[in-house]
């Protein structure tokens, strides 16, 4: 891929995510990193002195306010996202946001929206959308190395550790396993779901969940669904914040299996192949030097969608469909957040 322009990028938020992009970022073609924002400006000085960032800003807002950001990564708890996204659209910066977009799809609406107003892209963080072994799976199943898909199983879970440190375990912070992690799941699955039909994704016409409610931080340790979709397609999904679940992915058709060692971040959990079993024996389609950095392809996308407005691998109703699946599953654990009934937050 070939890119003609090259984006400042300014990092907000100083957590683990935000240093895997930062680290990644210098092996994009398209991104440098000039600005991080935190809350603190020793926080942001530390950040910005491990990752050569060329200036640091004791708050998120001094960050957009920078004149040589094109592009802000928004790695921030997930109730910060909506305001962030409604601060960088005031002053015309983009946007990658990491998973969820938002807590809820309420919220994911009004940002879209406002993402249009202001005229800059949207795009949400699902950096296994962008990395080429997806692509590669969707063509085998395309293909009918598996035959018709029928069943996907789909896992993520880590233990993410105890409080106070672990984030996820606090309910003012919309944390829990559905919106850190069950998100992949239901992302994938949606992904496939639209493959089997022809479109782009799919819609679960219903959701079935259950989940484990930490009584004492009100937050979802672990949970699961059934998704039923058109045609018949059903995905069975996992997540944990408590249990090192096997995080991979299998793909049932009507003639093999394809599973996949590493789904969520490929590259970075450990060797990642596609293996297909099918009635011509076993094959596996191991990952490929020139497959990319993960976070690095994300940044890429991003300078490449910037004239069209938005990623074909991730819509922005791509966003929305996934946070409204993403309630409905809430739902029907009786897992509710602030931001689910106070009303929107996206302005600044």
């Amino acid at each position: 891929m070939s890119h003609s322009r090259v984006l400042g990028w300014a990092i907000l938020g100083t957590g683990k995510i935000a240093h895997a992009f930062a680290a990644s970022l210098p092996l994009s073609e398209t991104g440098r990193l000039v600005a991080v924002g935190s809350r603190t400006i020793e926080s942001a000085e530390g950040f910005g002195h491990r990752f050569g960032a060329e200036r640091c800003h004791g708050s998120y807002a001094a960050a957009l306010e920078d004149r040589a950001v094109d592009a802000v990564y928004i790695a921030t708890p997930h109730t910060t996202h909506a305001e962030l996204i409604a601060q960088a659209a005031e002053r015309g910066k983009h946007v990658l946001c990491e998973k969820p977009l938002t807590v809820n799809s309420a919220q994911a609406r009004e940002a879209l929206e406002v993402a249009r107003a202001g005229r800059i892209l949207l795009m949400e963080g699902f950096a296994f959308r962008f990395h080429p072994q997806t692509s590669r799976l969707t063509s085998l199943l395309s293909a009918g190395e598996v035959g018709e898909v029928r069943l996907v199983e789909a896992s993520f879970g880590y233990d993410a550790g105890p409080a106070p440190r672990n984030y996820l375990l606090r309910r003012e912070l919309a944390g829990g396993s559905i919106l850190d992690v069950g998100c992949y799941t239901v992302a994938m699955s949606r992904l496939l779901a639209g493959l089997a039909v022809g479109r782009p994704f799919a819609e679960p016409v219903s959701i079935t969940g259950a989940g484990c409610v930490d009584d004492e931080h009100g937050v979802d340790r672990s949970a699961a669904a059934m998704l039923s979709f058109e045609g018949g397609l059903r995905a069975s999904v996992s997540c944990s914040i408590e249990t090192n679940l096997e995080s991979r992915l299998r793909v049932w058709g009507s003639s093999g299996v394809a599973t996949l060692t590493d789904p969520w971040l490929p590259g970075r959990g450990g060797p990642a192949a596609i293996e297909v079993s099918n009635r011509h024996g076993r094959r596996v389609w191991e990952a490929q030097p020139d497959d990319g950095d993960l976070y690095a392809t994300e940044a890429d996308e991003v300078a490449r969608c910037l004239d069209g407005g938005e990623s074909p691998l991730m819509t922005p109703a791509d966003s929305l469909g996934n946070m409204e699946a993403l309630d409905a599953w809430r739902s029907s654990i009786g897992l509710e957040y602030g931001a689910d009934v106070e009303g929107l937050a996206c302005r600044p």
